[in-house]
């Protein structure tokens, strides 16, 4: 795997958000989601729970939020270094900061809070108006009825 490398998902209506990937904070995490991309793992994979203001969370194909893939969890790889603000990705997880698997988000703005908490691998440098178009869940939990999904998941070499 090279450096240089953009995870692309292309959403409804033919829009596309493009993430520059940071293999230079989260070689693990890039790793994993470039594996699960290839492999087509992401397909047609809910945005299962959004927050308006805070993230839109992914990679999750059972859509519960409780569902990963076969691969083992991932270590933390807490940057000290990047914040979350808008467009950042970083690995979802559970109470276990050693838990992050398949699923991410994307933040629709800044949060200082998840800052050194989780892993940041990378920022959406396209199509941040596709992120803000999807649909938001209801209540404190974000849980979307009848979610938008990730049509399709894919890794391209960056532009030089």
């Amino acid at each position: 795997m090279t450096a240089h490398e953009n995870l692309v998902l292309e959403l409804k209506d033919g829009k596309k958000v493009v993430i520059a990937l940071r293999p230079d904070l989260a070689p693990k995490a890039v790793e994993r989601l470039t594996t699960l991309a290839k492999e087509g793992f992401y397909d047609g994979v809910p945005f299962h729970r959004v927050i308006d203001g805070f993230m839109a969370q992914g990679g999750d194909p059972t859509g519960t939020g409780m569902g990963g893939s076969k691969l083992p969890d991932l270590p933390a790889e807490f940057s000290k270094t990047e914040k979350f603000e808008r467009g950042t990705l970083g690995m979802a997880r559970a109470q276990n900061p050693n838990s992050a698997n398949s699923q991410f988000f994307i933040m629709f703005d800044k949060c200082p809070s998840l800052d050194g908490q989780y892993t940041i691998a990378g920022k959406v440098v396209e199509g941040m108006d596709a992120v803000d178009g999807i649909k938001r869940g209801k209540g404190m939990s974000g849980m979307v009825e009848g979610p938008d999904k990730i049509v399709k998941a894919y890794v391209e070499p960056a532009a030089a």
